[in-house]
């Protein structure tokens, strides 16, 4: 999904008047007829659809062509899992990327250090003050953050310092051949107090069912903050065992109703929020 922001004659921010189009065989394109008066900022794109990035591409060439600087938020890195082996998809969606030309890119949260390498003029906003802040008022129910994984340690250990909570690791084994996953251990936690498990992406669940059977705690206990909720298939089983999901906008399955996650807007943490 792409959205696209301009400055009006009056200087608000609104939705671009440019518009999206199909040509008959098939070509992205957008409508430009009606955007004099306008100044393109900013595009917020969202999702994987291929299309979408073509259609970014065009409107920023549009932008470009009238002397103006765009910014391309795109908080969920298309491919970043995909950042080993053959073919390479990382590589294959930063080309994308880079192709729409943007003044810069900025991401949220990525999955690891591999697919930010390979995009150009790249700002990345981490995700522990987007969770300072979206928790604020909740931050004195939790006893700790729990790392789910050896992948999440970086990033719940810098949530956990933000927040001054302690953290508490878990493990998991998964088999690569299969994608099934076993062996979920969590160790020893204290005996009262709530506890936040934090980690990038949930696409099934199935890592945050398994963390939550082994704890051994019930969902009065538990909450889950994931930066990219796609939540897809048994995902809405989650809430059998976390009392509150947090997530952000920066996939369209956040919205998926069968979760009910809280959704946090990410645009003020992308044009303003900290970075690296």
């Amino acid at each position: 999904m792409i959205t696209m922001f301009s400055k009006s004659r009056q200087g608000w921010v609104t939705h671009s008047r440019a518009t999206e189009m199909r040509f008959p065989a098939g070509e992205c394109h957008i409508k430009t007829d009606a955007t004099a008066e306008e100044t393109p900022l900013y595009l917020y794109l969202t999702g994987t659809d291929a299309n979408d990035y073509v259609t970014a591409g065009m409107w920023i060439d549009y932008a470009h062509a009238a002397g103006h600087e765009v910014k391309a938020l795109i908080p969920y890195l298309p491919g970043a899992r995909q950042d080993r082996g053959v073919p390479f998809g990382a590589k294959v969606y930063a080309r994308l990327i880079n192709a729409m030309d943007a003044d810069e890119v900025v991401c949220f949260d990525p999955h690891s250090e591999v697919m930010p390498g390979l995009v150009e003029k790249l700002r990345i906003v981490d995700s522990d003050t987007v969770i300072a802040q979206v928790l604020r008022k909740r931050i004195g129910d939790y006893a700790g953050v729990i790392c789910p994984d050896q992948g999440a340690r970086t990033r719940t250990e810098k949530t956990a310092a933000t927040l001054g909570l302690p953290v508490y690791y878990a493990s998991k084994r998964r088999d690569f051949a299969t994608g099934k996953l076993s062996g979920f251990e969590c160790e020893a936690l204290p005996d009262t107090g709530k506890f936040l498990v934090v980690d990038d992406i949930c696409d099934g669940g199935g890592t945050f069912r398994g963390l939550a059977g082994a704890t051994g705690l019930g969902k009065e206990r538990l909450d889950l903050w994931v930066s990219h909720g796609v939540f897809s298939g048994n995902a809405a089983a989650l809430n059998e065992h976390y009392g509150t999901i947090f997530t952000t906008d920066s996939h369209p399955g956040a919205a998926n109703p069968g979760v009910g996650a809280h959704v946090t807007p990410l645009i003020p943490y992308l044009l303003e929020g900290s970075t690296r």
